[in-house]
């Protein structure tokens, strides 16, 4: 057990910054998906929650500033690292955490697999995971450098959403887990390299603070992606209507009253969800390209105390 040890001074709680934060992301997060609560992204509720999270950002700031405590800093914005490493975070989030459901109703509605069976090629994915995450904390380790792991992630999930928006209904199962694998590995390379980064970036006194504001990037891209890809869904299949006989309204399907309907039919909600699912993987796939080009413009640090010949004992630690 670690020796108790009784702070020198009471720590100032910065509520007020704190509060401004989780209203302002709120406001992203519901501005986002203001198509489907409100009808339009240009409403009059919509703008009005643009607006109040405008001015809760701007609070923000102002509170950050004369914060004794401040949640997040201002000075960690003046290092370009820290800033283009909150940018990854939030690209990561999107395309890793905000996909999760989503690469789970793909594969129910448009290649026909049960449940059972869309959760287990999820095997790949995280299996791609793992590969990639343990690769990098060793390579990074060794070679003291973090940059070239986010440029190849943001390349692997790039060229594997640029694939996934191509595939149609009857397109082979092992295609679809290759690429799943490919993302996975993607997401495995720089999974730690925003918290890498910003704690060798920020000075001593920060280094709480600089993690804490990546972990709330990632999850913030996150759940701001996944505003968007519902409201993308949403509208493609809105698009259709009734077009395909028998079935009056395509979004209250369930795969297993797909799996009832007549192969026609089946096929041709099967295409339609296809079609839907192309322009989410489309925005998937830019949203890693803002993180690739993030990632070149990131200065290629050598790790304080990283060595190009670690023994591979001493490598394996370092990735733990």
């Amino acid at each position: 057990m670690l020796p108790f040890r009784k702070p020198a001074r009471k720590p100032k709680i910065d509520y007020a910054g704190a509060i401004l934060l989780a209203l302002t992301t709120t406001s992203i997060v519901l501005a986002a998906d203001g198509s489907e609560l409100f009808g339009s992204l240009f409403s009059a509720p919509t703008l009005a929650i643009i607006a109040g999270g405008v001015i809760c950002a701007i609070a923000w700031v102002l509170v950050e500033r004369r914060a004794p405590e401040p949640i997040v800093p201002m000075s960690l914005f003046r290092n370009p690292t820290f800033s283009l490493l909150l940018i990854i975070s939030v690209t990561s989030g999107a395309v890793a955490i905000g996909m999760v459901n989503y690469f789970a109703l793909f594969l129910q509605t448009t290649t026909g697999l049960s449940p059972s069976m869309a959760g287990l090629l999820f095997i790949l994915l995280t299996g791609g995971i793992v590969c990639g995450s343990l690769s990098a904390g060793r390579m990074i380790a060794a070679a003291g450098r973090y940059k070239p792991f986010a440029i190849a992630s943001a390349s692997c999930s790039m060229i594997a959403f640029a694939f996934m928006s191509q595939v149609h209904a009857g397109t082979p199962i092992f295609l679809i887990g290759a690429l799943m694998l490919l993302h996975g590995i993607g997401i495995g390379l720089a999974q730690q390299v925003p918290v890498i980064g910003v704690q060798n970036a920020a000075a001593n006194r920060d280094v709480g603070a600089a993690t804490g504001a990546v972990t709330l990037s990632r999850m913030g891209g996150a759940s701001i992606a996944i505003s968007i890809y519902g409201a993308i869904i949403a509208a493609k299949l809105g698009d259709i209507g009734l077009s395909i006989p028998g079935v009056s309204n395509i979004e209250e399907l369930t795969p297993k009253m797909m799996a009832a309907l007549p192969d026609a039919t089946h096929e041709a909600v099967a295409n339609a969800y296809a079609a839907a699912f192309s322009p989410l993987f489309m925005t998937a796939a830019a949203t890693c390209l803002i993180g690739l080009v993030t990632a070149i413009s990131l200065k290629n640090v050598q790790l304080p105390g990283a060595s190009k010949k670690l023994d591979p004992a001493a490598a394996a630690h370092a990735a733990e």
